[in-house]
């Protein structure tokens, strides 16, 4: 287990928030569409930071724990990837304007990564307690993999979810929306925009992809200190990600497919750990071949379109 005593866990967490912080005051302080350009590089810039700071952990703490990270942080990434989806559908729903998603995706991010901070200091709890629970992750996972493999996760990518319904049902609503504010106040009356339904339906869909995410990263590894910088490094990322990849997520058709046996094969480890062991190199080698292989499906054997017979039908 890293210790980094409590000077760890406060420089890190004040490094991540001067980022943000850097990132929403200097870089978009104005609500303007995010080019695919200016995405990508910050995608580039994210990863290479997260690199960077799996070098420090890899020198500092060794191979082992630098393979630990790597490979909770591309777990971590891979699952993501499936926030990206349901962001798009959210956006789609809404009628959001390309220059004001930056900033709800910000300030989703923010909430995850507090979320998650929680969920990931419960979890950490429960298993260093009660080692058992593992078990349950595992089974969970194997559970959750099938459940995508085989029926989907469309119950989970409604954007009205109960949440949103409850909050449009007890608050004023504008109209329309007002910019990028989530309240204004007209004619007296504090009044919610669209946009703060937009963001309880991002947040509220991070929760739920979490409920798979951190149980996976700990049949990765049980350090908390791994498991939290890895799923923080991850997120950072992953509004970059979303604007480099908007217009590429329909072509990944294969990726759920690919993360799902992710998600079976953590399972089974964490369910067999008794009767076999696996090292970290070979957990990272057997997942990075699950999504590379999802990946190249998807773009070797694309979606063939709808309704392609129509004009054949005509006489």
């Amino acid at each position: 287990m890293i210790d980094v005593g409590w000077q760890g866990w406060v420089i890190f967490n004040a490094v991540v928030l001067f980022m943000l912080l850097l990132d929403l005051g200097v870089f978009h302080r104005k609500s303007e569409r995010v080019t695919v350009r200016a995405a990508l590089g910050w995608t580039v810039f994210w990863v290479a930071l997260s690199m960077a700071f799996n070098g420090w952990v890899w020198s500092s703490f060794g191979q082992e724990k630098g393979l630990e990270f790597l490979a909770g942080y591309i777990l971590e990434k891979s699952l993501s990837v499936d926030n990206l989806f349901v962001f798009l559908l959210i956006f789609s729903y809404f009628k959001v304007p390309p220059e004001l998603q930056h900033r709800v995706l910000f300030f989703g991010i923010v909430g995850a990564l507090v979320l998650r901070g929680g969920f990931i200091y419960l979890g950490a709890t429960l298993v260093h307690q009660f080692h058992w629970i593992l078990y349950l992750f595992g089974a969970f996972l194997v559970f959750s993999g099938f459940k995508l493999l085989f029926v989907g996760d469309d119950d989970e990518q409604d954007p009205e979810n109960a949440i949103v319904k409850a909050i449009r049902a007890r608050i004023q609503l504008t109209d329309g929306f007002r910019d990028d504010k989530f309240f204004v106040r007209e004619n007296g009356a504090l009044l919610a925009t669209p946009l703060f339904l937009v963001l309880i339906a991002v947040e509220t869909s991070d929760v739920l992809f979490a409920v798979d995410s951190i149980p996976a990263i700990f049949g990765v590894t049980d350090d908390t200190f791994i498991v939290y910088t890895s799923n923080v490094m991850a997120i950072l990322g992953l509004r970059a990600l979303y604007f480099a990849l908007a217009g590429l997520l329909e072509y990944f058709h294969y990726l759920n497919y690919g993360l799902a046996l992710v998600l079976i094969f953590i399972g089974v480890k964490m369910l067999g750990e008794s009767y076999f062991s696996l090292s970290i190199l070979v957990e990272l080698s057997i997942i990075g071949a699950l999504l590379v292989g999802s990946v190249l499906a998807s773009v070797f054997f694309p979606k063939r379109p709808e309704n392609t017979d129509s004009e054949d039908a005509e006489v």
